[in-house]
Order: C-alpha cells, then structure tokens, then sequence
C-alpha cells in the first residue's frame, strides 16, 4: 500500500521532517516514492515551518494513497493556508 508519511532527518534535539509518499513496507527514513514538501516542528522567525505541494498531495491522493494520522493533519493544515 502506498502511503502518505514523515521521514525523520535533521540533528539531534533539532528535528526536521520531509513529507514522503512511500511503499508502507519501506522503512521510515528508507526507500520512498516522491517527496511532496517538508515540516519544520521547531521554525523560528523568518523560517518556513510547512510546505507542501498541494497539487502532487492531491495527486497521490487520488491514486488511493493513505495519509498517517500526523500527515493527514499537516494536509489539512497546508490547505487553510
């Protein structure tokens, strides 16, 4: 099943996540499809903290894709903005 999730990246105590449309048997930081934006859970200031490429989201989506529970809010969140 193809599924939309977070991938971990960033240092230690500064976590930074890409959006990722992946097989959901890869592992979390292994193997994906497309990357569709990023989460950045700690911007400050001028940083950006979502971005999402709508478009590509609604895509895959539509292709029977399932979001995780973290992704589905970060979705819906992107859309109001």
């Amino acid at each position: 099943m193809v599924t939309i999730r977070l991938a971990r990246g960033g240092s230690k105590k500064r976590p930074f996540y890409h959006l990722t449309v992946t097989n959901s048997r890869s592992a979390r930081e292994g193997r994906f499809i497309e990357r569709i934006g990023f989460f950045n859970p700690v911007a400050t200031g001028a940083e950006v903290r979502l971005s999402v490429n709508a478009e590509r989201a609604q895509y895959w989506l539509s292709q029977g894709a399932q979001a995780s529970e973290r992704a589905a809010q970060l979705l819906k969140e992107a859309a109001k903005a």
